[in-house]
């Protein structure tokens, strides 16, 4: 998506919610401002639940972010153009499906009293 705001999130949640259309979808989310937005409309088969504020280690996505910046620290790039091109090929190449199951992999979810969630 091009941008990270209320419209574009919509759009996913609509692609989301059109596959599988009988699955129910639960989406842990952090606190954006665009995830909470009172215009957005949440299809019928999807429910999000927000993660507490300050609490990156509970969000997935962290954990994919610092695999990155391991693989960057301490290197330097003449123009945006060669970074972007190095941050495409760490993608490309190391983290596929499994690696990212790997990542992110976490039991913290399942141990949770479901109460610190907003359903």
């Amino acid at each position: 998506m091009p941008f990270c705001n209320t419209e574009c999130f919509e759009v996913f949640l609509q692609e989301l919610s059109n596959q599988n259309k009988d699955e129910f979808k639960i989406l842990f989310l952090d606190n954006g401002a665009f995830h909470k937005a009172k215009r957005l409309e949440i299809p019928n088969n999807i429910a999000l639940c927000f993660i507490p504020p300050y609490s990156p280690e509970l969000n997935p996505a962290e954990k994919v972010w610092a695999f990155i910046k391991n693989k960057i620290t301490n290197m330097a790039f003449k123009t945006l153009e060669e970074l972007q091109d190095f941050l495409s090929r760490i993608i490309k190449n190391n983290l596929g499906i499994d690696r990212i199951k790997s990542i992110t992999n976490t039991n913290t979810y399942a141990n949770l009293n479901n109460s610190k969630f907003i359903l």
